[in-house]
């Protein structure tokens, strides 16, 4: 798996997705309970924007706040951080440095990868929230698997970035799964 074309694939269902969000439907809640539809948004816009100073070799500190507001122009702004964010993923040499993250160093690729399964496990969140389709391959939700499966920890549950898990059947779709395990109900956009 390629983390350089998974992030793409992500980075690209997300941005047809904040494409196509109806006038009306930026307030609608979303699976994440105290997220809206423009909340979902700022978070992809901010996720987005910490890519390109955390891959240069940046800490957290050094970088302080990045600028990750919607303006009056959230699809536009989305776009502009989300390419922003792949042209950092594509310079030569990314996959290979450190990133200094909040809980330690990790290499480039494992934190590209961990991107993608934030990109699935958010566009999925944004997919039911406005009523559009999600298209992803099986590829790309095999990759946010592989990303977030073994990391879910009690600690990491207890931090509060996963919600309790969700059972899911053994044999549901990994999608299904990768939900479940994030605290998300699949059924949610089923209903």
């Amino acid at each position: 798996m390629d983390p350089i074309a998974l992030h793409q694939r992500g980075v690209d269902v997300s941005d047809r997705l904040v494409r196509g969000i109806a006038d009306d439907r930026w307030s609608a809640p979303t699976p994440c309970a105290d997220w809206d539809v423009r909340d979902l948004v700022a978070h992809l816009v901010d996720e987005h924007a910490w890519v390109p100073p955390l891959l240069d070799g940046r800490t957290v500190a050094e970088v302080g706040e990045v600028d990750a507001e919607l303006g009056d122009d959230p699809v536009a702004r989305h776009a502009e951080v989300a390419a922003a964010a792949q042209a950092a993923v594509v310079a030569p040499g990314a996959l290979g440095r450190t990133v200094h993250l909040s809980f330690g160093d990790v290499p480039g690729s494992f934190y590209v990868l961990q991107r993608v399964a934030d990109l699935v496990i958010h566009s999925w969140d944004l997919a039911v929230a406005t009523d559009q389709a999600l298209d992803l391959d099986d590829e790309l939700v095999q990759a946010a698997w592989d990303a977030t499966a073994p990391h879910v920890t009690p600690e990491v549950r207890a931090a509060g970035i996963f919600g309790p898990e969700v059972p899911v059947p053994e044999d549901a779709p990994l999608l299904d799964r990768l939900l479940g395990l994030t605290g998300r109900d699949p059924a949610h956009g089923r209903g």
